[in-house]
């Protein structure tokens, strides 16, 4: 197992650490439920340093992205980010990502810590334009500063107006002492903050700045497990749950970021063309239950009758909207709003109904 460079301070500050994605890493310190709603009420800070960077550049960085990405790439302006995902070839998805543009011809690729490997051989796969390509996932730090009260906490550490950074916008400035750092908002929680990019050596001074601006605002480190709750109180897609290899863009609901009318030929094109005029045959779904129960991944999915329909893909009792909720594959049949589906837990069928996203709203 890799250790982020702050490992030793997850571990002092009383962390339960845990493998996950081939780093040890901080599933949670107080608790998922108080650090949850911290993060909604306040400000947490993530350690999401196993996160995956690669750097595309070149004259031909965009070709190259423009091939490999569902998304269009092209509308992409300097200091803009865009959410996106990797066809393989198959009707599957090999990764979702989010593209930074940082400069003319030159992509940041954030990708998820299980896939850096395979994503990193995918694209290089696919590089007959001759791209300039550089893994930076071992040399970089990530810190993900979470919560409504985020901006007013870190506006000291930097010259940078924090609040003039919108949702999928970033700017490269100093933050925390150190020049050059990466401040986006493509936050995966739904409460509002930023992500700080910075390199491995300037993480330990980053985090200590961090911590001593925020203390006044009731600032705490914020393990995975809440990670987790809070992208799903939001609908966010996790990959390896709600989407892998064998999950279509447009069976996820992911749709609006696979660009089918744009000018360059990507990966899968014809294939998600075809599939959006037949029509798909299942759909990512979100579900609460009615009955009382909490829903798991892989958990069956049935109708009244008890015939299989599909398979829950992420679900938990949420924190904020005080509800078992959770994603999960069915039958398109089963699919509209406020139909009426079953979760088999302990081979007993608890009754849901499907909802519409997001389960949390501000």
């Amino acid at each position: 197992m890799k250790n982020t460079a702050l490992t030793d301070k997850h571990i002092a500050l009383g962390a339960k650490i845990v493998p996950f994605a081939g780093y040890n890493m901080p599933v949670q310190y107080e608790g998922v439920t108080v650090e949850h709603q911290t993060v909604r009420d306040g400000v947490g800070v993530f350690d999401v340093s196993h996160m995956g960077e690669f750097l595309i550049s070149g004259e031909t960085a965009l070709d190259l992205i423009q091939k490999i990405s569902s998304n269009d790439a092209s509308t992409l302006t300097i200091g803009r980010a865009q959410y996106s995902c990797m066809p393989n070839g198959k009707g599957g998805i090999v990764d979702d990502l989010i593209i930074y543009k940082i400069k003319e011809h030159e992509y940041l690729l954030v990708v998820n810590a299980s896939n850096i490997e395979k994503d990193w051989n995918w694209i290089s796969s696919h590089n007959s334009f001759g791209a300039t390509m550089r893994n930076l996932s071992d040399d970089y730090s990530l810190l993900a500063i979470q919560g409504p009260k985020a901006i007013e906490a870190m506006q000291s550490l930097t010259s940078v107006d924090l609040s003039s950074i919108t949702y999928y916008h970033f700017e490269v400035g100093d933050f925390a002492g150190i020049e050059h750092v990466i401040i986006s908002a493509t936050g995966y929680t739904g409460s509002g903050g930023f992500e700080i990019y910075c390199k491995n050596n300037e993480v330990e001074q980053v985090w200590d700045k961090v911590f001593e601006a925020g203390s006044k605002f009731g600032i705490k480190p914020i393990g995975l497990a809440a990670r987790d709750t809070l992208r799903l109180e939001m609908g966010f897609c996790l990959y390896g749950n709600d989407i892998d290899d064998t999950t279509s863009p447009l069976e996820a609901g992911l749709g609006w970021i696979t660009k089918l009318g744009k000018d360059a030929d990507f990966i899968d094109k014809e294939f998600l063309a075809q599939q959006k005029e037949a029509g798909v045959s299942k759909k990512l779904v979100a579900f609460e239950l009615i009955d009382r129960g909490i829903p798991r991944h892989d958990y069956p999915i049935v109708d009244a009758q008890g015939n299989a329909i599909g398979k829950v893909t992420s679900g938990t009792m949420a924190p904020t909207v005080q509800k078992a909720i959770g994603l999960g594959y069915v039958t398109v049949e089963h699919s509209a709003l406020d139909t009426e589906i079953f979760i088999e837990i302990r081979n007993k069928g608890v009754k849901a109904k499907v909802v519409k996203l997001p389960f949390y709203k501000k």
